[in-house]
């Protein structure tokens, strides 16, 4: 995600996967360096399904990107690293997000 302000549909998956304490840590984690995911999980102490699962979220909202590798031996390790983003974050920036919603996401709907 660049510099310029996210569409409210960029935005509520952005907002969601970072409102997260493990999430946050994993971000954090990945700042320093591209790792595998068993040596992510030992540095969080954080089990490897729940690592798995918010990776997902990360991954979803643009904030992290994947990629499995495989050794000569057959045996495969998939690399995680964070993908640089800012995100300009202020009232103008919500209302303009909160202007071009979509689908469920939109105004109209949440009201009914």
């Amino acid at each position: 995600m660049s510099g310029t302000s996210p569409t409210g549909d960029e935005l509520v998956p952005l907002l969601a996967a970072l409102a997260s304490p493990h999430r946050l840590r994993i971000l954090a984690a990945l700042a320093r360096q591209r790792t595998y995911v068993s040596e992510l999980a030992r540095q969080l102490q954080m089990n490897r399904p729940l690592l798995y699962m918010h990776l997902q979220k990360l991954e979803a909202a643009g904030l992290v990107t994947g990629e499995l590798v495989t050794a000569p031996d057959g045996s495969s390790v998939k690399y995680v690293q964070a993908v640089p983003f800012t995100v300009p974050l202020d009232l103008d920036t919500i209302v303009r997000a909160a202007q071009s919603l979509t689908g469920s996401g939109s105004a109209a709907q949440q009201e009914e």
